[in-house]
C-alpha cells in the first residue's frame, strides 16, 4: 500500500512539474528564526550562510536569524530521529528541509540488482518521510520549504568511480518531495535539475567541470552559491536592485532613484556632486575557496555560472547628457575608477567596484558572517558525534567519561570519528559552548549593527 502510495506521489508531481510553474517561495521576514535540516550538503556548506549575507546587506534593517540543523550522513529516517531537539526546539518560524544523497545509497549503484536495491532504498526514504511529513503538518504557524537534494554528478570526466544512475534515484526522491509539498501547500525549491543543466553546459567546454566537488557529491563553493541563488530566485527576489540613481545633467531636477535618496546635486564647470543614501549595500562574494570537501572554487567562480550578479546585485549609477569626455570617479573624496561618458551614459554597476566605502562596508559583514559560520560548524560537528555515534552507544548527551573512554576506544578505527575527537573533547563541556553561542550572537549583533548604510559623497570630474 505504502509502495502504491509512493508511485502515485511521484506521477502527481511529474504532472505537476509540465503543467505548472515552480511554485513561490515565501522570502524571510523581519525576526524571523530559520532552521535549515539536512545532510553534510547543509552541515559543513555554505548555501544558507550565502543565503543570510544577502538578508544581511539587502535587508539591514530587517534581521533574521538562520541556523544550520545539517548533521553529515543522515538519512530521512535518521533526520526523523532528532525533528525535536534539533529542529523544533530551536522555535522555527520556518523549517527548510533537504535530504536524499544517503538515502539513495552509495555501493548499491555497483552491484548487478542495483535498480532493485535503489527501489528499496527509495521505498524506505518515503517510509520515513512520512513520518516527517505528519510532524510537519503539526508545526502550526511554522512555513515549511522542502529542498530536492543537489545532484549526484554522474557526467563529469574528474576521475574514473561513478556511481551510475544513483542521481535518478534521488530525482524520485525529489519528486515526492514536491509532490507532498504541494499536497501540503509548502514551498519547494529543486536544485538537482537545474545543477545537473549548468554541469551538462559546462562539461561542454570542460569535460572534467563539476559544481559537485571533488567526489561528485558535495558542491563547492561555487555549487553552494548557485545553491544560493536558486533559492534567492525562488523566493522571488530577483530583479530587485542594491539602488539606482539615474540623473541628467540637462534635468538636474528630475532624478530618477531606487531603493535610495539622492540630495545635494550640483554641476559646476567640469565636476557633478551628489549625496547618496542607499537603503541596502552591494552583496560582497568572496574570492578564497573556503575549506571543505577538497574545495578548490571559490564563490565568486559561481558569477560565471549563473546571472547573480545581473539579478541580484545591481547598484546602478546612469548619468545621461554630460559633456564627452574621461571622468573620474570619487566616493567620500576616494578615488574609485575612472569611466568614459558613453558607459556613464548606459549605467555603471558600482557593485562591481570592490574599492567602493560601501562594497567596503559589505566585505566586513561578509568576513564577520564566515566567523559566525565557522563557529557554528563546532556545534555541527558536535551535534554529528552525539547522534551519529553516541546515540547508538546509549550516551546521547552524557558527555562524560564513560562517553571519552568509549569514544577513545572506537577512534583508531574510524576516520570520521578521528576528524571530529579534537572539537568533542571541548564541545562537551556547556561552559565551553555557552561561550561559543554568546560569541556568535555578538557577531550576529554586530554585524546588524554596522550593516545600516551610509550616506556617501559622490563626485563625477571631468578629466581634461
Amino acid at each position: 500500500m505504502i509502495f502504491k502510495k509512493l508511485i502515485l506521489f511521484t506521477i502527481g508531481c511529474i504532472l505537476f512539474v509540465f503543467v505548472n510553474a515552480q511554485p513561490t517561495v515565501n522570502r524571510f521576514e523581519k525576526d524571523e528564526r530559520i532552521v535549515f535540516v539536512g545532510n553534510s550538503i547543509t552541515h559543513g556548506g555554505h548555501y544558507h550562510s550565502f543565503i543570510w549575507l544577502y538578508y544581511m546587506t539587502r535587508f539591514p534593517d530587517q534581521p533574521i536569524k538562520i541556523i544550520n540543523a545539517g548533521i553529515g550522513g543522515e538519512t530521512a529516517w535518521d533526520i526523523m530521529k532528532r525533528m525535536e531537539h534539533d529542529i523544533f526546539k530551536r522555535n522555527p518560524s520556518s523549517v527548510v528541509l533537504t535530504f536524499g544523497m544517503n538515502d539513495t545509497g552509495y555501493n548499491i549503484f555497483l552491484e548487478k540488482n542495483a535498480a532493485e536495491l535503489a527501489e528499496q532504498q527509495i521505498k524506505k526514504s518515503f517510509e520515513s518521510y512520512q513520518e516527517i511529513e505528519n510532524r510537519l503538518q503539526d508545526a502550526e504557524g511554522v512555513d515549511i520549504i522542502i529542498l530536492g537534494s543537489s545532484p549526484y554528478d554522474e557526467t563529469s570526466t574528474m576521475n574514473d568511480f561513478i556511481l551510475p544512475e544513483k542521481n535518478e534515484a534521488l530525482l524520485r526522491i525529489n519528486d515526492f518531495q514536491q509532490a507532498s509539498a504541494k499536497k501540503n501547500g509548502w514551498g519547494f525549491i529543486d536544485f538537482n535539475r537545474p545543477m545537473v543543466k549548468i554541469n551538462q553546459r559546462e562539461q561542454e567546454r570542460d569535460p572534467a567541470f563539476s559544481l559537485c566537488g571533488v567526489d561528485r557529491i558535495h558542491p563547492d563553493n561555487d555549487g553552494q552559491m548557485v545553491m544560493a541563488y536558486l533559492f534567492l530566485k525562488a523566493q522571488g527576489l530577483a530583479g530587485k536592485k542594491v539602488a539606482e540613481i539615474g540623473i541628467d545633467v540637462l534635468n538636474p531636477e528630475t532624478v530618477y532613484t531606487e531603493n535610495c535618496k539622492v540630495s545635494n546635486l550640483k554641476k559646476s564647470g567640469n565636476k557633478l556632486e551628489f549625496s547618496y543614501l542607499a537603503n541596502a549595500l552591494p552583496y560582497p562574494v568572496d574570492t578564497v575557496p573556503r575549506l571543505g570537501w577538497g574545495n578548490k572554487r571559490s564563490q565568486r567562480d559561481a558569477l560565471e555560472l549563473v546571472p547573480f550578479t545581473k539579478e541580484f546585485n545591481q547598484e546602478i549609477l546612469k548619468v545621461s547628457n554630460l559633456e564627452k569626455g574621461l571622468y573620474h570617479l570619487k566616493i567620500d573624496q576616494e578615488s574609485i575608477a575612472e569611466f568614459p561618458s558613453e558607459e556613464l551614459e548606459s549605467g555603471i554597476n558600482m557593485a562591481l567596484l570592490t574599492n567602493t566605502p560601501q562594497y567596503q562596508q559589505a566585505l566586513k559583514i561578509m568576513f564577520l558572517n564566515e566567523e559566525r559560520f565557522e563557529v557554528e560548524k563546532r556545534f555541527r560537528d558536535y551535534y554529528w558525534m552525539e547522534y551519529s555515534f553516541f546515540r547508538e552507544k546509549g550516551l546521547l548527551f552524557a558527555d562524560n567519561q564513560e562517553a571519552m573512554d568509549t569514544l577513545k576506544f572506537h577512534v583508531p578505527h574510524d576516520a570520521f570519528l578521528r576528524m571530529s575527537y579534537d572539537n568533542f573533547t571541548k564541545a562537551r563541556y556547556p561552559e565551553v559552548r555557552n561561550v561559543w553561542q554568546n560569541y556568535m550572537n555578538e557577531i550576529v549583533k554586530t554585524i546588524y549593527e554596522i550593516n545600516t548604510p551610509v550616506e556617501r559623497k559622490i563626485e563625477l570630474i571631468r578629466m581634461d
